[in-house]
This record gives C-alpha cells, structure tokens and sequence, in this order.
C-alpha cells in the first residue's frame, strides 16, 4: 500500500512489548559513538555526485586530474577540490610519474562500496 503522497507505507508494531534481551544484546554490540561519527562523515563524502563520478571513474582506470576534468566536462580546480576530500577519507591514492600525478581507488573496499551501491540500485527495476 502506499500513503497518499505516493510513498510506501511503513509496518508499525502494534503491541509495547519491549524484548530485553534483544535490546541489550544489539546495545553491547553497536560500536561507540566516536566510530559511529566517524562512519556517518564517511557515508557523507558519498552524497556527492561529483565524488561518485570521480570514484566510478576511478574504478575503471588509474586517471590524471586533467584525465577526471575531461571525463566529468568540469574544471581541474574543481576535481583537484574533490580529491583533496577523497584523499582526506583515504578513498584514492595518489603516484607521481614525472610531472603527472594519478589518481586510483585506495583499496578494493572502496570498489566494493560503489559496485555494491550500483547492484543494490540495480535490484527489481
């Protein structure tokens, strides 16, 4: 069913019973708040579509600024501002090859974040 507003509608319980030991269990297993701060800043830096355009490239080939600024029609300065933020969250890395500076994903988790993103999106459309 769908609220009149066109969104879906959301299964509430209807009963106040508060199942004690689940809640203490999931309590002792959340990480701290610091770590819970931390992986908010880190979702962030993903809501930019800018950075998932860098990322996505990234994930296809190790690129240049001059390389990104070409695929993504923006500026150098633009995508040299993205990197700096992308650099920050340790999500590429950087090489010097003479006067040229590449650019790739860090690690394969963070490929893994964005295909998982895609696949997810890509689910029953």
């Amino acid at each position: 069913m769908k609220n009149q507003d066109g969104s879906k509608k959301v299964d509430l319980c209807s009963c106040s019973v508060i199942h004690n030991d689940i809640v203490q269990k999931v309590k002792e297993s959340l990480p701290n708040e610091e770590t819970m701060f931390d992986l908010s800043e880190f979702f962030k830096v993903f809501s930019d579509s800018t950075r998932i355009k860098i990322l996505s490239s990234l994930l296809l080939s190790e690129m240049c600024v001059c390389d990104l600024a070409a695929v993504l029609n923006t500026s150098q300065s633009a995508i040299s501002h993205q990197l700096r933020l992308l650099k920050a969250f340790r999500l590429v890395k950087s090489r010097k090859v003479g006067k040229v500076v590449y650019y790739s994903l860090s690690d394969d988790h963070v490929k893994s974040i964005i295909e998982l993103g895609l696949a997810h999106l890509s689910e029953n459309q």
